[in-house]
């Protein structure tokens, strides 16, 4: 619904009309309204029911790593006529090996990622894929070892990113609405990560190199969202009334941008879902992360984040409007 604009008769900015609708006229436009800051608890307990599995499952079996983590042998082959992955992945399974492959040049290039290979590990999985599945060029044939110790200084670098950005989120969240935001906002983005990251453990799909990359991109992604419902909040609290309870101002908050943050998401999962299905081995874990992501993300800025704000407010004290009693909460 697009938002008329209310005529100011003095210098200040004229007024969205959606921001002037009463609770009770908002409630109206949404068929399938419910009160969501009433039921928090119940959003807060779902949360939980996905996290402390997944952090069970990283104390218990951590994570599978790729060998960008843990070190390995790429071969770059050069096939003589196309191939195709599954034709290479069961011959290295017939070998006892396990990796990813990718697929390029019309798919006669192949690069293949394999735990770390002696001479004769070696020796026979090529012989065999030459049996298998099609002559290469011996003469272009390349061959790189992978150290552990760059997985290890990708995590650190990637950690180190996170709290930056933490911080630098607090102070800025902080400058622009209140710290209360600010905390409310981080432990929506931490629940995210602690999603992904937990589903990826308790599942056993192995991250490489671009697992990392997605878990800073759902960072920045998932506070967007957030923020826009922090914003409404913001300006919706300045023109609370003393009838009015803080939590409906919220809850009127949260569903003015529903409609704004499903489109958001329904678009980017879309997208998401198509490179998952078809954009082939190599962009496979980035994808599945931003799903697990990006739908995280969409859950905690309507269902978390909001509501941890109410809690902060509640128990500090700061709310305005009228105190909704104890039997409605």
């Amino acid at each position: 619904m697009a938002d008329k604009v209310k005529k100011s008769t003095n210098n200040t900015p004229p007024t969205p009309a959606s921001h002037l609708e009463t609770y009770e006229e908002v409630q109206k436009l949404h068929p399938l309204y419910f009160n969501i800051v009433k039921k928090r608890y119940w959003w807060f307990a779902i949360s939980l029911l996905v996290i402390i599995p997944g952090l069970i499952s990283l104390f218990v079996q951590g994570l599978n790593l790729g060998i960008d983590f843990t070190g390995g042998t790429m071969l770059d082959i050069p096939f003589n006529n196309a191939v195709t992955q599954t034709a290479i992945k069961d011959t290295m399974k017939s070998v006892g090996l396990e990796g990813s492959v990718q697929l390029s040049t019309n798919n006669t290039q192949a690069l293949i990622r394999t735990t770390a290979l002696d001479e004769d590990q070696r020796t026979k999985l090529l012989d065999t894929l030459q049996k298998n599945v099609g002559d290469y060029n011996k003469a272009n044939l390349k061959e790189d070892k992978v150290g552990p110790a760059i997985g290890q200084e990708l995590t650190k670098n990637a950690i180190l990113s996170l709290i930056i950005a933490m911080g630098l989120m607090i102070v800025y969240i902080t400058i622009r609405f209140q710290f209360a935001y600010a905390i409310s906002g981080i432990l929506a983005l931490i629940h995210d990560v602690l999603v992904t990251v937990g589903l990826f453990s308790l599942f056993r799909w192995q991250i490489d190199s671009s697992f990392v990359a997605a878990v800073l991109t759902i960072f920045g992604y998932s506070i967007n969202d957030t923020v826009v419902i922090f914003d409404r909040i913001r300006e919706n609290e300045s023109r609370i009334k003393k009838s009015q309870t803080y939590e409906d101002m919220v809850d009127k908050s949260i569903w003015q941008t529903m409609r704004r943050s499903i489109n958001t998401v329904v678009t980017v999962l879309i997208a998401l879902f198509s490179i998952f299905i078809f954009g082939g081995e190599s962009t496979r874990v980035f994808s599945l992360a931003m799903l697990i992501g990006v739908f995280s993300g969409a859950y905690s800025s309507i269902f978390n984040a909001s509501q941890i704000l109410v809690e902060i407010k509640n128990r500090l004290g700061l709310t305005r409007g009228r105190k909704r009693a104890r039997a409605k909460s």
